[in-house]
């Protein structure tokens, strides 16, 4: 795919201020996808890419106080907090959506991840009602691909019960992100659970038709944005290449603390934003506030989120 071929031959060093994409790459119809109808649901929200239905499917939310130990580590407080300032965001909590991704593809209904569930550290767990509210019953989903195993992106994996809440689905996620899980003893349950439904796949396989995996190394041993295609138009769900939409995307070098290899997660990213940006491709983030669509752009040396309105 495209993309995926564009991060392989990017260059890591990529901070060189470099000439804005140019008008008409914005209206390549590569990069677009037409108007959303009318959402009919506040935890929904629809749109195409090309021809295929798609929905963001609001989950929850994660906050945690904005002292350092999270985003921007090592960097001075004063500096921190003068970038959320500057984008108009508050500098004593940061908020991270919780989001999966809906893709109706022929006879297939894709599912990219699956939020946090019940997880103690996120006010999550609404994407049954959400899929729902999409017109989605779980036992309708034949595919879950899963960018990687932290538990805001497989916690609803499983229900109340700890059985798998999602009968129908294979679920997909490369295989080194798979033998992670498998060796994890304290998740040594879910990995049991799932493992009936788990097809592993090579790191930057076409997992599906239309659905390629993009190796993004760092955050986990096995973590994957996709590129979902349909023609000529293109979405690219990132997973956790970035969490933050201003801190991660403007300072995509500073650490944050879910990063496994923090020094191989932030050349990662901006190779990635570098390659969205001059792509102008579309871009879905589960954790950027919902509905989490938009692309990157070059700005002032760097990058910045523009979503889409």
């Amino acid at each position: 795919m495209l993309l995926a071929t564009a991060l392989v031959a990017a260059s890591v060093g990529c901070t060189r201020t470099s000439p804005p994409v140019p008008a008409q790459a914005a209206a390549d119809p590569a990069a677009r996808t037409e108007a959303p109808p009318p959402a009919d649901h506040p935890d929904v929200h629809r749109f195409r890419i090309g021809a295929l239905d798609a929905a963001v499917l609001r989950d929850g939310d994660i906050r945690f106080p904005n002292d350092g130990s999270v985003l921007g580590l090592g960097r001075p407080r004063a500096e921190v907090d003068a970038l959320l300032a500057a984008a108009g965001e508050p500098t004593d909590t940061v908020h991270l959506s919780v989001q999966a991704l809906l893709v109706r593809s022929g006879e297939r209904v894709l599912l990219f991840d699956t939020g946090a569930g019940d997880a103690d550290f996120a006010e999550a767990g609404r994407l049954p009602q959400s899929l729902r509210a999409a017109g989605v019953e779980p036992a309708q989903v034949t595919d879950i691909l899963v960018s990687h195993a932290h538990s805001d992106h497989v916690g609803g994996l499983l229900d109340a019960d700890g059985a798998t809440a999602f009968a129908n689905a294979r679920i997909r996620m490369s295989a080194p992100e798979w033998q992670a899980l498998q060796a994890d003893a304290g998740r040594a349950a879910l990995a049991a659970a799932i493992a009936p439904q788990v097809d592993a796949f090579a790191p930057g396989a076409e997992v599906l038709p239309g659905v390629t995996a993009v190796v993004v190394e760092g955050h986990t041993p096995g973590h994957s944005a996709y590129e979902i295609a349909d023609g000529a138009a293109r979405l690219l769900y990132i997973g956790d290449s970035a969490h933050h939409h201003v801190v991660s995307v403007q300072r995509p070098r500073w650490t944050i603390q879910f990063d496994g290899d923090a020094p191989v997660a932030e050349r990662s990213r901006e190779t990635l934003l570098a390659s969205a940006a001059d792509s102008g491709v579309l871009v879905q983030s589960p954790h950027f506030p919902f509905p989490g669509l938009g692309r990157i752009a070059r700005r002032d040396g760097g990058f910045a989120w523009a979503p889409q309105r």
